[in-house]
C-alpha cells in the first residue's frame, strides 16, 4: 500500500472521530495527550529501580497507546493534503471523466474558507456531520448555510453559481421559514395602484414573473379609481383546525359529537382553548361523522397572525381536557382534513376559512369604453358564458373566475404569506351586472377563504416586511389585534377585483394575446429560438 493510500486512510480515520468536536478542541486534545504521554515514558526510563519490561503492564501499555495516537493524529494532519493533492489514479488516461460527483475539487467557498471549514465540508461530504445539524454546530447560521452550500457542490458535482449567497439574513430564517438554506431565489415585484378602496389609497406589491400580470392589475385599478373606487365588506375572521378521532363504535362518537357542540359545554371548552393564546378565541366547534370516526372542525379569531399553530395549541388543549370524559376516544391526527388546509374543498367554500370577504365597485360606462376597451353588455356576457357557465361546466369548486389565483399568489409571495395556501384562499366568485339602466357595470368578488397574517411566518423577512410596510399594515395592530390582517385581506380582494375586470375586459376586446404578446415573451428569448 502506497503512502498516498496511508495518508488518506488516516485521514478519513481522523475525519471520523474527530467530526463532532471542533478542530481546535481535538487538536488540543491530541497535543495534552503527547505531552503526558511523553513525559511518563521519560519517567519510565529514567527510573532505575522500575525498567521497561515485555508484556508491558496496564499503565506502560497505555501510555504507548496514547504516544502512538497522538503522533499518529498529528502525522494525518501532513496526510489530509497529500490525499487531495495527489492526482486521481488512471489506467486509461481517463480519470476525470469517471470520477464521481463527490470527488469534485474543492473550489474556494464565498468569502474565502475560515479555519476548519474544510473539515467540516469534508464530514458533510462523508456523511459524518449531518448538514442539517451545521447551524447547532457552528452558532453561526450564515457560515452554516456557506459550508452547506460547498459541501452540496461537491457532493453533486454541480455548482449553485445562479443562486445569491449574499443579502439574506440567515439568522432570521432559522426555526421558522425554512430548514438547511444554501441561498434564495430572486423574484421581481411590482407595484399596481394606487387602488381606491374603502376610501383610501393602496400602492400593492406583486411578486410574479408572469408578464402583464401587474400590468392588468394597474389597469384594473385604474378603471375602479376612476369610477370611484371600491368598497369591501369583511364577514368573518375565524381560522380551522378539524382533527380526526377514532372511538369504539358510532354511538359513542355520536355522544362525543352531541357533547361538544351543546351550547351548556361551549364556555367551558372555550375556557379550555384560550389559555393557549392571548389572541386566540374560539369562535365554535362543528362536527362531522363518517362511522365511527368523529371530525370536529374548531373555529377561532387569531389576531394578526395567520393563526394555524394558535388554533392547532388550543385544540390540543381541548383534546386532552375531553379525554377526561371520554378516555376511550383515540387521536389519530391533529388534523384530519376537515379543517381544510391547502386543498379545495366545499367546507372552505361554504364555512369560510380564515377571512371571507365580499369586493364590490360601479364602474362608469364611459370608462368601461375608455380604459377597458370594451362595453358592459360585452362583459356581463362573456362572464356568464365563462366564469359561470364554464367553470360549472368543468366541476370547479370555488373557481368562478377569471384568474384570482393569480393575484392571490403574487401578493401572497410579495408580503411573506404561505403560497401554498392559495389553494383555498383563491377561491372565488365574481359577479358581473349592467345597472344603471345598463350603462354602468357594477361588479363584485366574493372570497370565502382568504387566509392571511401581518406576523409570523415569511412576514419576518425584510423583503416581505418592506412590501407590508408599503400597505400600511407591517406587523401587529396593538391598538386593535386582527386590524391588520383583516386590511390585509380587504386589500387582496381589491385586488382580485382589479385584476378580474382588467383580464375580462382583454377577453372580451379580444386583446389577451395581443397583451402577452407584447408583456410576456421576452424577445431575447424569440431571437435565441429562432436561431
Amino acid at each position: 500500500m502506497d503512502a498516498r493510500r496511508i495518508g488518506g486512510r488516516i485521514a478519513a480515520a481522523r475525519r471520523a472521530l474527530t467530526a463532532p468536536l471542533p478542530m481546535r478542541i481535538t487538536n488540543g486534545l491530541a497535543m495534552v495527550s503527547l505531552v503526558l504521554s511523553s513525559c511518563d515514558l521519560l519517567r519510565l526510563c529514567s527510573d532505575r529501580n522500575r525498567h521497561l519490561r515485555f508484556p508491558l503492564g496496564g499503565r506502560e501499555f497505555a501510555t504507548v497507546v496514547c504516544q502512538l495516537g497522538s503522533v499518529l493524529y498529528l502525522l494525518s494532519l501532513f496526510g489530509v493534503p497529500i490525499a487531495q493533492s495527489a492526482p486521481p489514479a488512471s489506467g486509461d488516461g481517463d480519470g476525470d471523466s469517471r470520477r464521481s460527483p463527490a470527488a469534485v475539487a474543492p473550489a474556494p467557498m464565498p468569502d474565502g474558507p475560515d479555519d476548519g471549514d474544510e473539515e467540516i465540508v469534508a464530514a458533510v461530504v462523508s456523511g459524518a456531520l449531518p448538514s442539517h445539524r451545521l447551524e447547532s454546530r457552528l452558532g453561526d447560521c450564515r457560515r452554516a448555510a456557506r459550508l452547506r452550500r460547498e459541501a452540496l457542490r461537491r457532493i453533486t458535482g454541480r455548482g449553485v453559481e445562479g443562486l445569491p449567497f449574499e443579502g439574506m439574513d440567515y439568522q432570521a430564517i432559522l426555526g421558522q421559514c425554512c430548514e438547511m438554506p444554501v441561498g434564495y431565489v430572486q423574484l421581481p415585484v411590482g407595484v399596481a395602484g394606487p387602488l381606491l378602496l374603502d376610501g383610501r389609497q393602496y400602492h400593492v406589491p406583486m411578486a410574479t414573473t408572469e408578464g402583464c400580470l401587474v400590468a392588468s392589475v394597474n389597469r384594473g385599478c385604474r378603471a375602479i379609481a376612476a369610477s370611484g373606487g371600491a368598497v369591501s365588506v369583511l364577514l368573518r375572521d375565524a381560522m380551522s383546525r378539524a382533527p380526526a378521532l377514532k372511538l369504539p363504535s358510532a354511538k359513542r362518537a355520536a355522544e362525543l359529537k352531541m357533547f361538544v357542540e351543546a351550547p351548556s359545554n361551549f364556555e367551558a371548552l372555550a375556557t379550555v382553548f384560550n389559555k393557549s393564546s392571548r389572541f386566540g378565541r374560539l369562535q365554535g366547534i362543528k362536527c362531522a361523522l363518517a362511522g365511527r370516526n368523529l371530525y370536529m372542525r374548531f373555529t377561532c379569531s387569531t389576531g394578526d397572525a395567520m393563526g394555524m399553530n394558535m388554533v392547532s395549541k388550543g385544540v390540543e388543549n381541548v383534546l386532552g381536557y375531553l379525554l377526561n370524559n371520554f378516555p376511550d376516544m383515540d387521536v389519530i391526527s391533529i388534523s384530519g382534513n376537515y379543517c381544510s388546509d391547502k386543498k379545495p374543498t366545499a367546507v372552505n367554500w361554504i364555512e369560510g376559512r380564515g377571512k371571507s370577504v365580499v369586493c364590490e365597485a360601479t364602474i362608469k360606462g364611459k370608462v368601461v369604453q375608455s380604459v377597458l376597451k370594451t362595453t358592459v353588455e360585452k362583459l356581463v356576457e362573456l362572464n356568464i358564458i365563462k366564469n359561470l357557465a364554464g367553470s360549472a361546466i368543468a366541476g370547479a369548486l370555488g373557481g368562478f373566475n377569471a384568474h384570482a389565483s393569480n393575484i392571490v399568489t403574487a401578493l401572497f409571495i410579495a408580503t411573506g404569506q404561505d403560497p401554498a395556501q392559495n389553494v383555498e384562499s383563491s377561491q372565488c366568485i365574481t359577479m358581473l351586472e349592467a345597472v344603471n339602466d345598463g350603462k354602468d357595470l357594477h361588479i363584485s368578488v366574493t372570497m370565502p377563504s382568504i387566509e392571511v397574517g401581518t406576523i409570523g411566518g415569511g412576514t419576518c423577512l425584510a423583503s416581505q416586511a418592506a412590501c407590508l410596510n408599503l400597505l400600511g399594515v407591517k406587523g401587529s395592530n396593538h391598538g386593535s389585534p386582527g386590524a391588520n390582517a383583516r386590511l390585509l385581506a380587504t386589500v387582496v380582494a381589491g385586488s382580485v377585483l382589479a385584476g378580474e375586470l382588467s383580464l375580462l375586459a382583454a377577453l372580451a376586446a379580444g386583446q389577451l394575446v395581443k397583451s402577452h404578446m407584447k408583456y410576456n415573451r421576452s424577445s431575447k428569448d424569440v431571437a435565441k429560438a429562432a436561431s
